[in-house]
């Protein structure tokens, strides 16, 4: 039998699949958490993700792209038109997603932030009603590669956190807050052009960095220290060296000395770091480096959840499958899912534990209790496609 010649994206999938070979974990060590790995499907739909119970039947669904995945079977639905993405040469139209209930009528609502620099846009359940779901602008030019949902004013709504690459704006959305009301109220943080404010801007955060009972926001440049009203004001921000560029960045206080550390991981590169916040002698505040992980690239997906159920917050990420396309360094190398087990008597401060090495992150890692079990779950969505992983406590 003659063989033939094996193309250059052959060549590519041959190297991925016998990496992927060589690193099969061994059997579970006595303790070790388990997860049950399902592939909800096996095509590029998204690299953003959420789940949400959608139908109001009091299971958690999974929202990817233009589908929803209904529990506990995952049928899957359309809620918009789907089109093709090629995992090697581009990306799709759903960088995040997140849920809530945008008009407050009783049924969960899907915001999708598309391509970063264009809209922001939410898809309107249409409840008992078949069909599509309605879509409706939030804001024509939406920045950053990982925009967050947080509560910036305190009224118990996410709202949505980025920039405005055309303006050169750093920005918040403030979720409408009013049933029936689909207005978004836009608030300007920073109007420094080139600081935190280009389309492709990597690393964003929001934590209390100061103590002051504030959120304030982070990027990999330094901090801008939040107002204690919202007079109109720009904030005051405060230059820092958070390292190169990142996913979502965390704050919490990894050392115990009652000063907040920032969490992030490298985008595009290897790494998964803390950056320690120590005293300087001028009364601010200098940051020093330390490395959690840097034996997998593209950790462009960040997330801290309490995976062991022991009271301390865990780090999950893992792998964006071809987030340049096959360019970036360890490209070729498995998409891997891991978590970060908090070791409070450290340092070090983190175990690594591998999930799995063939599903990785996307732009997003949602940690739920998907099953309603009491044990946190994984969902991602990715060039490889859907992926839930089931947690089924530990190994004996």
């Amino acid at each position: 039998m003659i063989m033939k010649k094996p193309t250059g994206m052959m060549l590519i999938m041959l190297l991925i699949t016998l990496a992927s070979i060589s690193c099969m974990g061994q059997p579970a060590k006595d303790g070790e958490i388990l997860f049950d790995k399902h592939v909800l499907c096996d095509t590029f739909v998204s690299e953003g993700v959420t789940v949400a119970d959608v139908n109001k039947d009091g299971h958690l669904d999974i929202i990817a792209g233009a589908y929803w995945f209904e529990a506990p079977t995952w049928k899957q639905h359309e809620l918009a038109a789907p089109q093709a993405f090629a995992y090697d040469k581009g990306y799709s139209n759903a960088f995040l997603h997140f849920a809530l209930d945008v008009d407050q009528d009783g049924w969960v609502d899907m915001i999708r932030v598309d391509f970063p620099g264009k809209a922001v846009v939410w898809h309107q359940n249409p409840g008992n009603e078949s069909g599509y779901w309605e879509e409706h602008l939030i804001y024509g030019a939406f920045g950053n590669e990982t925009p967050l949902f947080v509560d910036m004013n305190g009224d118990g709504r996410p709202d949505l956190v980025g920039n405005d690459p055309e303006t050169e704006e750093v920005i918040w959305l403030q979720t409408p807050n009013e049933r029936g009301s689909t207005s978004w109220k836009k608030h300007v943080i920073s109007k420094e052009a080139g600081l935190g404010t280009h389309q492709f801007t990597h690393g964003l955060g929001v934590g209390d960095v100061n103590g002051d009972g504030r959120s304030d926001v982070l990027i990999t440049k330094g901090w801008w220290e939040a107002p204690a009203q919202d007079s109109g004001h720009l904030w005051q921000f405060h230059p820092a060296d958070f390292g190169e560029d990142c996913a979502q960045m965390h704050t919490l206080d990894v050392n115990g000395d009652g000063l907040v550390d920032v969490v992030s991981s490298s985008a595009h590169n290897y790494g998964i770091w803390w950056h320690e916040q120590q005293p300087d002698n001028a009364g601010g505040s200098r940051w020093v480096k330390h490395v959690i992980d840097s034996t997998f690239s593209q950790s462009h997906a960040l997330t801290l959840k309490d995976i062991n159920g022991d009271g301390y917050l865990d780090l999950v990420t893992g792998k964006r499958f071809f987030a340049h396309n096959g360019h970036d360094p360890g490209e070729f190398e498995p998409a891997v899912l891991h978590w970060y087990e908090y070791m409070p008597d450290g340092p070090p401060f983190w175990r690594a534990h591998q999930i799995d090495h063939d599903s990785g992150v996307g732009l997003q890692v949602i940690v739920e209790d998907v099953d309603g079990d009491g044990l946190l779950d994984i969902v991602v969505s990715n060039k490889k496609g859907v992926f839930y992983s089931q947690q089924q406590g530990r190994s004996e």
